[in-house]
């Protein structure tokens, strides 16, 4: 039974494909149902996400798990072949530890992949399709995330403008739980930053947004995390005095936040500072505003010189990551060998302690109708001695046939090295 890792992700195929064979959690649940009955595939977990969709699997054929997923979406398995990357044990092991990490991702060492791989690891226990060493595997590599996350920076920079428009909130004031925050348009862009600033801790978000049910859409998608107000768009200078950070992003032909409604909108907050974000091309806010004092103002260009420059320390922060998972992967392959061996050596010595039995019982009833108790005891060494040594002198002849002469050299030396350790005088 071997360990494989099997999907397409952003780099292997278009987003038409990657829609076509992407899970929502219902559908996936019904058929992970039906696998836990199945004995060829039912030791399995289903990563699916906006950027891939992966299966990580036990199973004796990596094409099983591939016919599984072109069957599922309904699709012909050439469809799949020329954009499907498979793995294989170390391989595999390695990949997921990697997609864990978020070193795998588009934006690279993104957080919220994790997130994602346990929850899809919870949905395939709640189906009963993960055995022990399949979780043993998953928990190993949520380990190994958790270690690039601490002991490297390939997570600790700003990459997306969500993010950055969050973490400079964080530089700007340093109590985000006091923080009031307004998004103006409830956009691709203001929602990244809505979340970010939610999952921080931020106290009230309000959105204005031209259109209510969009508006609606996103505070549902955020009323969990932190208190969400909704305001018409036309009331929007009237309320920029509530927001510590305002982040716009409108498509808007024109400004939509003037020089006059933030200098009024100061006065009314006693000069508390002010940031203002301008996502928006062209400008959603005046850039006089700057000029204001207790106002900082930062628009797209700034935000991603800083990106750029947070990339590339990612990029070289993510070095040293690679060798940790490599590292990592190894140690877990070095372990399940240890395992599977403890268990063959266990079966083993129980075929050696009933092979024992059986000669002494044979011995003993020899003895009890009065044979030479010195000759039956010859035939007992002699009989048990050849049975246990049989495998090994099988083993020994299949590998001085092999054609890589090292297996039989490393077979012989380590007996070699046991032989000399008997022969040691006991002290």
């Amino acid at each position: 039974m071997s360990f494989f890792a099997l999907g397409v992700n952003h780099q292997t195929a278009s987003v038409e494909l990657r829609e076509q064979i992407a899970f929502n959690p219902e559908k996936l649940s019904q058929l992970l149902a039906g696998q836990s009955h199945d004995p060829h595939l039912n030791d399995l977990v289903v990563v699916s996400t906006c950027n891939r969709t992966e299966v990580y699997a036990m199973s004796e054929n990596a094409d099983v798990v591939l016919n599984w997923l072109a069957q599922v979406n309904g699709l012909e398995v050439k469809q799949l072949q020329n954009h499907v990357y498979r793995h294989e044990n170390a391989q595999a092991v390695t990949h997921l530890m990697r997609v864990a990490s978020g070193l795998d991702s588009l934006m690279l060492g993104e957080p919220q992949i994790l997130g994602q791989v346990k929850t899809a690891l919870s949905l395939a226990k709640d189906c009963a399709t993960v055995s022990k060493n399949l979780n043993r595997i998953f928990e190993y590599a949520f380990y190994a995330a958790k270690r690039v996350r601490s002991e490297t920076a390939v997570g600790s920079h700003a990459v997306s403008m969500g993010y950055a428009v969050a973490q400079l909130a964080l530089q700007v004031f340093s109590h985000p739980e006091k923080l009031t925050v307004m998004v103006v348009a409830a956009g691709e862009m203001n929602s990244l930053v809505a979340k970010h600033l939610a999952e921080m801790g931020v106290g009230k978000i309000i959105i204005c947004n031209r259109t209510r049910s969009r508006a609606e859409t996103l505070a549902q998608e955020i009323a969990h995390r932190v208190e969400v107000e909704i305001i018409d768009f036309a009331d929007l200078a009237e309320h920029l005095h509530r927001a510590d950070v305002i982040s716009s992003c409108t498509g808007s032909l024109h400004q939509v936040i003037q020089f006059a409604e933030v200098k009024a909108a100061l006065k009314k907050r006693r000069y508390q500072p002010l940031l203002l974000v301008d996502l928006a091309v062209p400008r959603d806010i005046d850039p006089k505003v700057e000029s204001l004092d207790g106002v900082y103002l930062y628009g797209v260009d700034d935000l991603q010189t800083v990106i750029d420059e947070n990339l590339a320390q990612r990029r070289q922060a993510a070095v040293e990551a690679e060798v940790m998972v490599n590292q990592l992967a190894t140690e877990l392959m070095t372990q399940q060998k240890v395992k599977e061996a403890g268990s063959s050596i266990h079966a083993y010595r129980e075929h050696g302690e009933s092979l024992r039995q059986q000669e002494l019982d044979l011995a003993l009833a020899r003895i009890a109708k009065g044979e030479d108790a010195a000759t039956v005891m010859q035939d007992f060494s002699h009989r048990l001695a050849q049975k246990l040594l049989h495998p090994t002198s099988i083993l020994l002849r299949d590998a001085a046939k092999a054609d890589d002469p090292a297996h039989f050299s490393f077979i012989r030396d380590s007996l070699d090295d046991s032989i000399q350790h008997l022969r040691k005088p006991k002290r």
